[in-house]
Formats: structure tokens, sequence, C-alpha cells
């Protein structure tokens, strides 16, 4: 998916980062010459921005401040010999003033600069003694040593001594902290929720649990079920059910096998904050604005890539050499991880979920609840955050009179890699605008239809240019199918190839459909090969699988597809079949691959979307029940026992890769914000720190909260979203009423219609005062109505009794009609209806 050099990744098999046993430093001869420096400072070296010097008998240097990455101030050893397969000792005292965190590295002295050691010691300003141990990949005679030190805002004084390098020494094992052998949700569980626990234990017979309150007083006892061995975790387990209680508190514990869980709560509102965290991540990750403090506390910094030096900025940014002759203003839009690159491909099913998680229920999110600088402009906050990724992925697409017009550039990112930590308005690294794409092409196309008509009611205009944009788009990718992504192209930012394109022509043709509901993309949806066959991988959908978009979108907007009850059969299908894995995970996990996959914990959520689209369609409580079980694995029901989302439980995440949000490397930098999640279990380690730490992993044990670890702890915009659009859906209480709803178009007209709803109490009581919702597809508005008194907000419309008609009786209805305006496009009926805020079954 992402990062850095195939060499790296080729090369790097060390093993473990631990304190050295006192023997086995003693074991080989000195590799370090002069390492307590008692004959001065050769033969180490400096960068020219420094000098090294002998005081008290350290190597001291100034290391001046207003550097951008680590390797513009270095101190090194060269040609120091290292031999395959032999493990090292490598020891030495530094110290910072003030307190600093340094990289310290064993390195090929040539590009690609290949790491064979690296750690970031914090160093304090009375000085430490550090003890690692590595394991050498490659024999060498010519390794280097470096500190590096440079990337500071401030100048400080760094010194070292007794710096050693001796063969002969033990390999140390990687163990994770996994806390108590009982696992579970340390966020807690709902009420009426399913509420399992995992238990790591030898013992294959059953033991009996116990569920304790905050006083310590039993409130639930029972006995586990053996599980045998998980095939992902590698560990022997048992189930535990405690769904059977369901009584609010907070403090809960579960005690078994001599074991003790972390604490968590039961509640109904355990996931109202997470939606509203999950998508506050993305202002901090903006680029092109200042980040007010006083919006974030804690997380404001200047705008990044508007061209104030050193920064090149995104306002005037040229093509690779050989691309095009042009330049484009991309400034804004969200970075897309760690680093400073933009992708559309990333961007756009990043965009597209968090359109997705308004369409669902448009009323669940109003103006004001992100708090962003758009906040009380009367449009939701979810929307003008889309609005500023939106906005980025129009301003890829190659203008008119351009070759390839209509097209768009794959992506926006540094000439080279920068290094950790860098914020976005230090970076100092020219932009480049690479290739167009048909992927990306395509991504614009999808993104830009949906837009189109979510944004009808609040700005007409934008939400033409919006579907200009996807039309010029889808036929720039028709006349360009095979325009594929460089997978080489992968310096300075990831490469995002992809070399079938038949799903994002899918998606596109879907969203255009909706929006439009013109015959060309019917056709051509109904047409596609993934339009009837079986979309629902094991491993989930991501960037570069798209086609379940389209078939989710189908299936949960209204349009007019001929074979609509089969497409929303095939979700529900889909559904099954995650189910059925997950009901034979020992974990509970939708996701049970032979190797987890880089970011396998938005394929999870991704799963879990399936799910609980599943749940809409049909009201069966089996789906909502497994939505709300594959989530525990996220916050704590997992092999090592921690929260993959920042902020959320007493072990979470909270080093994830990223050049700003940065603390374990300067404490003078933040966190990850509350509601980040990680990218989770990774088998393939492709980064030096979990090729060090994580070789031989099982693959949930794939994964360490390191800064460094790219393969397994990063953050990314395609990452959050699907964590915004689950927790919604388990924010949202689900009521279902005892409601029948008939919306019946009795005249349409150019630009208008006339409608009768009728509302049918089904129900054994009688609803005495009701209030009916619904939301239009785009840019409908409700004119003069009767039998009602009706509002609207944006797309949503609320109507209600007048008085006479305001009781239901059991088996009786009420009907009212409206006339109505529709400026272009389709005018499907609603099909989702809330009668008192309960959907009506």
């Amino acid at each position: 998916m992402k990062r850095y050099r195939a060499a790296l990744l080729a090369l790097i098999t060390t093993l473990a980062l631990s304190p050295v046993p006192a023997a086995a430093a003693d074991e080989g001869p000195e590799q370090i010459v002069n390492g307590t420096f008692d004959t001065g400072t050769a033969p180490w070296w400096g960068t020219a921005n420094i000098t090294l010097a002998v005081e008290d008998g350290r190597l001291c240097a100034d290391i001046p401040g207003g550097t951008a990455n680590p390797w513009d101030v270095i101190i090194g050893q060269d040609n120091l010999p290292l031999v395959a397969g032999e493990t090292y000792a490598y020891r030495f005292y530094a110290s910072g003033t003030p307190a600093k965190v340094g990289k310290a590295l064993i390195q090929l002295p040539v590009d690609p600069w290949t790491q064979y050691f690296a750690a970031n010691p914090e160093l304090s300003v009375s000085g430490n003694d550090y003890a690692y141990t590595f394991t050498a990949p490659v024999s060498l005679t010519n390794a280097q040593a470096v500190f590096q030190l440079g990337g500071s805002a401030e100048p400080w004084r760094f010194c070292m001594d007794d710096v050693s390098l001796k063969g002969g020494a033990e390999p140390e094992v990687y163990e994770p902290d996994t806390g108590p052998r009982v696992r579970v949700n340390m966020v807690g569980y709902l009420p009426a929720g399913p509420k399992k626990a995992t238990l790591v234990t030898s013992e294959t017979s059953t033991l009996e649990w116990e569920l304790k309150n905050a006083d310590g007083k039993t409130v639930a006892r029972g006995s586990t079920v053996p599980r045998g061995v998980d095939d992902s975790s590698g560990q022997n387990v048992h189930t535990i059910d405690f769904g059977a209680h369901r009584k609010p508190g907070t403090g809960y514990t579960l005690t078994a096998d001599g074991e003790t869980s972390r604490p968590f709560d039961i509640e109904e509102d355990l996931y109202d904050e997470l939606p509203t965290d999950a998508l506050k991540f993305y202002y901090p990750q903006r680029s092109g604005i200042e980040i007010l403090d006083s919006l974030r506390p804690g997380y404001g910094r200047p705008a990044g890539h508007v061209g104030v030096a050193p920064n090149q900025g995104d306002v005037e940014v040229p093509c690779q050499p050989g691309v095009c002759d042009y330049t484009l203003n991309v400034k804004g839009g969200w970075y897309d991880a760690g680093d400073h690159g933009k992708y559309v491909v990333n961007g756009g099913i990043s965009v597209h979920q968090l359109m997705s998680t308004y369409e669902r229920d448009k009323a669940a999110f109003r103006d004001g609840r992100l708090n962003i600088p758009e906040s009380g402009n009367g449009r939701p906050d979810i929307l003008d955050e889309a609005r500023w990724e939106q906005e980025f992925l129009l301003s890829m697409q190659v203008p008119d009179g351009e070759p390839l017009a209509g097209m768009a550039h794959h992506k926006i990112h540094d000439q080279a890699w920068t290094g950790l930590p860098l914020l976005p308005h230090l970076d100092p690294q020219p932009r480049e605008l690479h290739p167009p794409s048909t992927a990306a092409t395509l991504n614009l196309a999808a993104t830009a239809a949906q837009a189109a008509r979510l944004f009808a009611p609040y700005d007409a205009a934008f939400a033409a240019k919006n579907l200009a944009a996807a039309r010029k788009a889808w036929a720039a990718a028709k006349a360009n199918p095979e325009k594929y992504a460089d997978p080489n192209d992968g310096v300075g930012g990831g490469a995002y190839s992809d070399g079938n394109v038949s799903d994002e022509f899918y998606w596109a043709a879907a969203e255009l459909f909706i929006t439009t509901g013109e015959k060309e993309f019917k056709d051509f949806v109904l047409a596609s090969p993934h339009h009837t066959g079986d979309v629902w991988r094991d491993r989930g959908f991501d960037w570069g699988n798209t086609a379940q978009l389209g078939r989710l979108e189908l299936a949960t907007v209204p349009n007019a597809l001929p074979d609509r009850a089969r497409v929303r059969q095939s979700v529900v299908q889909g559904a099954e079949k995650y189910l059925a894995i997950q009901q034979a995970h020992p974990y509970g996990i939708p996701y049970d691959v032979p190797d987890y996959d880089w970011g396998s914990n938005n394929l999870v959520l991704n799963n879990l979307v399936v799910l609980a689209t599943a749940y809409d369609l049909t009201g069966k409580e089996k789906y909502r029940a497994a939505v709300r079980e594959g989530m525990d694995y996220i916050l704590g029901r997992n092999a090592l026992n921690q929260s993959y989302v920042t902020g959320y439980g007493e072990v979470a995440s909270k080093n994830q890769h990223s050049r700003w949000y940065a603390r374990q490397l300067n404490p003078e930098l933040p966190n990850p914000p509350r509601g980040t999640l990680a990218g989770g279990p990774n088998s393939a380690i492709q980064d030096p720190v979990a090729q060090r730490l994580l070789q031989g992993c099982k693959p949930q044990f794939c994964y360490i909260d390191d800064i460094e670890s790219w393969a397994t702890n990063e953050l990314t915009i395609n990452w959050n979203s699907p964590l915004a659009w689950v927790s919604a859906f388990l924010a949202d209480r689900g009521e279902r009423s005892d409601c029948k709803v008939r919306y019946s178009a009795h005249g349409s007209w150019p630009g208008g219609f006339t409608t009768q709803v009728v509302i049918e109490n089904i129900g054994k009581k009688a609803v005495d005062g009701w209030q009916l919702r619904w939301s239009f597809l785009a840019g409908q508005q409700v004119g003069h109505s009767w039998g009602a008194e009706v509002s609207q907000d944006g797309s949503v419309v609320t109507a209600k009794g007048t008085g006479w008609n305001d009781r239901i009786k059991p088996g009786g209805a009420v009907t009212f009609g409206f006339n109505g305006t529709n400026p272009s496009g389709p005018n499907p009926a609603p099909e989702v209806f809330h009668v008192n805020g309960a959907r009506c079954g």
C-alpha cells in the first residue's frame, strides 16, 4: 500500500530491541574505534553545520535549530564490519540539553541508506546509558554508525560517550505486554447487545467466570466455552458470554482462570462520542489552512503547503518532468496519512464514506457538531469537512485544452521522502503532480456524482460544478481505460497502483446513475461483471477494491434500477458470509485470513459496514449484533489486549506514524487526536521496527504501537472513514416502530410534483402525537402541504399532525400531502421513514 524503498524491505531482518545482558556485550571484538574519545574526535565525523569537540571525556556538539529533517545534522563513524547472521550488542551513553529524542542508526553508507538497526533514544539532560541488540542481515565491510540529530526548531547540545558495538550477543525476543488474559472491549458493551470476552488459557475444559461490578460484587457467573487454538493468534482460547446481564453500570470486570480483565462499562451511550471524534480527526489533517488551537486545543499549527518559506506550497505545482507543461493550484484537501502526500484514490474512498455516513441518516448530522471553521454556516459539518477534500479532488482534474483533459492526476506529494517529525508548514521539499490515471479519474467521477446530489439543497452551484466534473471524468476514463499508476512510483509518497479498474468503473457508473437516472449509466451498471458477481472478499474492500461501494450505494440509495431487489439481497448474502466468519472465529472477528493485510483494522470495519447495511435493509437483529461484537476487536478484545483507537480504552494506540502527531519523538508535539484509528496488525511487517521486533509473528501479533512502524501503525484518512461510518451506526439507537408508510407520487411536471403520504399504525398501541421524518435524494423542496405541518432542513423533511389528526389508533392511518419542486434529475420515493424518532419497520 504505502511507503519507502523496496531495498529497505528486502534487507531488514533484524530481530530485537531490548536491554543487553551484561555478559553478551563482551563476546566479540570491539567494532567502534575511539568510542571513549580518549584520543580526540577522530575517526568520528559530523555534518558541516556542527563542530565536534571533546569535553569532560565526552564528544559534544551544539546542534543548530531550524532544520527540517533528522538527517540534516549527523554525527557518525564509517567502515564498520558486519557479518550476516551475527547478533550485535550496541551500547552508548548520550545526553541532550534540553531533552530531545535522537536517532541512532547502523546503516548502509550510500543510497538507499538501508538501516540494519534503528532506535529513537530519549535523551535527558542528565544523560542515560542505552543498550540494544540487532542481527545483521548482510555481511558488510563499510557499515556506518550515525546519530541523526536534526529536525529541531531550537538549538540544543548533544554529548555521547562509551560507544560500543560487539558481536556475539544473544538475540532478545520481543514480548509485548498483553496484560490480563481476559480480553474485553475496554470501552464497554451496550445493555441490549452481545457481550463476549476471550480468555487466553492453557486449559482445554470449561472454566468458571464471574462478572463483578465496580464495588467488587459478583453480579453474574457462568462457564466458558473452549474454542481451541485460534490460528490468528496462536493462542488457546475460551469464549465468555455474559450477554444475559443487561444492567447499566461502570467499572465492570470479568474474572476467569485467576485473571481479571481491564475495566469496562455497560451503557446505552457508549458510542455517542466516537462518531464525532472519528470525524474530528479530519480537520487537523487538512492541508492549506491554519489549524486553530481554539478549535483543537493542543493541535494548532500554521497552514501547510501554502508557499510560505521554507515550504514550497501547493498553489502552483508543476508535473514531474515529462508529464505536463502546466501547473495546478491543488491547495487544500487532507494529508493522506502521516506524511504530506495527497492521493486521489485514497481521498476518493475516504470522502465517499464520509458522505455515505451522512447519506445513511441525514438528520443525525447537524451544523456545529464538529467544531470546525465552517460551523454555523447552516450546512451539516460533515458535509463541510467532506467538501474540503472534494474541492481538492476537483482541482486535480486535467484542464480543458490539455492532453488527457478531464482525467485526474493520481497524486501530489514531495519530490523525496522527509523525516519524522516535520510539521507541514516546515516541509522544504519541492512538490510534484504525478501522471493522470484511470483509477483516480473514476474516483473523481464517483465522488463528484455523489457530492452533486448531497450538496444540491445547500449550494446549487457547487453541486452543478461536481456533476459537470463527474461527467467529464467519466468520458475521459472511457477514452483512456487503461492508464494505470506506475507501481514503482514510490519515492516521496506511496505508489497506490491498481492494475484493474473495472471495479472503479462500476462504482462511478452506479453513482452517476443514482444522481442522474440516465440510461448510459444504468446500462453500464447492468453490463458490468461486478453487478452480479460475488464482490464480498474475505479481506474486505478498500481503496483498490471499490465495486462493493457501488453495490452498497445501489442497495441503499433510492434509484430505479430494474434488478434492485436482487442487489439488496446480494448485500444480505455478503453479510451472511461475514456473519459466518465471525461466528467461527474465536475472537469474534468478521475477518479470518491466513495473513493480515496492511490496514487490517479498516478491512475489519468495512466488513462491519456490510453487516450494518444488511441490518438497515432487513431489520434483523443478528446483523446489528454482529456489528456490535465486531467492534469489540477494535476496542480491546484482541490478542494484544489493546484498543486501536486513540483515547478509547485503558490501553490504546497513541504513537501512530505521523510527522506532526509525533510526541514519541518530540515531547513538544501531541499524540494523535482522540478517535484516531491505527492501521493494525500487518503480517508483511515491511518497516524496520516491525522487521526487528515482530519476526515470525502470528497475524494478530504483527503490530507495535511505535511511531516508526509505518507498516502496522500508520493513521490514514481511509482508515478513519469506516470508523466514522460504523461508530455512527453503533451510536444510532436503532429503535424500530410499528408503522408503515406509503409515499405515492400523484403527479409530476417539469420542475414539480405532488405527493400523498399515508402513515399506518400496525402496532397494538395508539400513537399520540406523531412526527414523520424522511430525506429527499437531492435538491427536492416541499411547498404547499395539507393534512400536516411540514418543514424542511436541507434534504431532511419533517411532517407532524395538525391537531385534529395527531392520534393514530392501532390499525388506523393518517393521510397528508404536499406539492414539491424538483430542479433536475430523478425524484425517487424515499425509502426510510422515522416516526417519532424510530425507524418504520
